[in-house]
This record gives structure tokens, sequence and C-alpha cells, in this order.
């Protein structure tokens, strides 16, 4: 089972992290490889089989291989046990001090973020689209772990495969959105081949909303998802017109 990690995730201590791949799962046709979207169309029992062999490689049961219902949103879930499926909390980000309990996000172009503050024992996973970044996603998570014990001098972030810029073509109203809310947004658009588009810098953004909320060790894996078919990307799939997408899962869990 192929997986990315974060150098700077790596280095601490009573802490496992891992960017999964499509490597080493059951899910046939689009979904190839180890889907663990529970919003896709494909088999749930193919699903369930590649979270729990996500579940298995984190050291985990199934049932302590926790995510959340996306929506986009800047809300942050506090995890201190286990929910199911269907009572999972719709929300973006998650935060927890409880050993054992893995948090994950699932993504397939936007951005998987994992905190962690291994003084408190304090860890983070956000799910960072452009909508959640915009919003806050990223500064409540930092807040809910502050909650929890942690210091933004001692937490370490890491950056996970999303679209990159190269990949990431948007329209005026888009760019307006941004350029509106704050000026200085404006250098994380050039402009693009196709007339009155431009290509964002998802990464570039995040980091910088980072940066504004006082972290400093920041680490980007600098992998774009669109180009590498070992992801998944809605936007390579809706450019193929494919009728659905996988999404890969990123995980976070404490040691004992």
């Amino acid at each position: 089972m192929k997986t990315f990690t974060s150098p700077a995730l790596a280095a601490l201590p009573e802490l496992r992290h891992a960017f999964f791949t499509r490597d080493g799962g059951v899910s046939k046709g689009i979904y190839a490889g180890l889907n663990g979207g529970l919003g896709s169309d494909d088999n749930p029992a193919d699903v369930a089989e590649n979270r729990r062999r996500m579940a298995e490689a984190m050291g985990v049961d199934i049932d302590h291989f926790l995510t959340v219902h996306q929506i986009h949103s800047p809300d942050v879930a506090v995890a201190t046990t286990p929910w199911t499926v269907e009572t999972r909390p719709r929300a973006d980000a998650m935060v927890t001090a409880t050993p054992g309990i893995v948090l994950g996000v699932t993504t397939a172009d936007c951005g998987p973020i994992l905190f962690a503050d291994p003084k408190a024992r304090v860890i983070g996973a956000a799910h960072a689209g452009w909508k959640g970044a915009f919003t806050g996603v990223l500064e409540n998570t930092i807040t809910e772990m502050e909650k929890l014990g942690a210091t933004k001098p001692d937490i370490t972030v890491a950056i996970g495969p999303l679209i990159r810029q190269p990949s990431y073509e948007v329209g005026a109203e888009f760019v307006t959105r941004f350029v509106d809310a704050d000026p200085d947004f404006a250098r994380f658009f050039i402009p693009s081949a196709q007339e009155h588009h431009s290509m964002f810098d998802l990464a570039g953004f995040i980091r910088m909303r980072l940066e504004r909320a006082g972290i400093t060790a920041i680490n980007d894996t600098g992998i774009d998802t669109y180009p590498n078919e070992q992801l998944f990307s809605y936007r390579r799939t809706v450019h193929r017109k494919e009728g659905d997408y996988g999404r890969q899962i990123h995980a976070i869990v404490l040691g004992d």
C-alpha cells in the first residue's frame, strides 16, 4: 500500500500519519484502487473494505477510523470517542487529544491538512478546498487545538496532495471574490491561456492562511493530484467526462 508522508510529521514522536493513494484497494472501474469516499457511487462493500485496510495500516480498528460528513465549511468537530458513519458530524475538520483515534479527511483535489502538537499531544486534520480555506477552516482548527492545550509555536502542519496552480484554472468571478476580500490575494493568481481566466495557487493560499494564523512549521508535499494517476482528481474526472470519482483519505493518529 503506497502512501505519501510528510518528513516533518514523520520526525515527531508517538504519531502516525499517511496521505493514502489509490494503491492497495479493491474498488474497480473509475474508482479503481483504494477509494475511501462514502459519498461516491462506488460499491459500498468495496469502500468499506478499503477503509478497513486503511484503518489497519494506521494501527487501529475500523471503529476508531473517523471521518466527517464534509460540506466545504469552516466547521470543526472535536473527537473524544468514536462515532459511526450514521452519526458522524457535518464538518470539514477534526481535532483530538485522545490516543488511538484516527482523524481522516477525504479529498479529490482539495487540500488535506494535517496538524500536530507533539508536546501537548493534540492533533488535527482539515479538508481545505478553496471555500473552506477562504472561510476559516484552518484558523478554526488551530483554535480548537488550542482549547485542548496546543500552542501555535509547537504545532507542525503538513499540506498534502492537492490540485496545484498549473492545473487549477478558474474564472474571473472566482478571482473577484478573493480580491474583493483582500487585494493581497491577487498574488495567488496568474493569467491562464484562456481569456478572462486565471490559474489559482491553492497551496500558496493555504500556506498564507496558516502563516497569518501564527504557524511557522509548515511542510508541503508539493504533489499535484490532477496529473498524478496514483491519486483521485475531481477535475480530471470532469475533463474525462466520467460519471463520478473516488476519494483518497489522509489520516493522523496519536500513539498510546
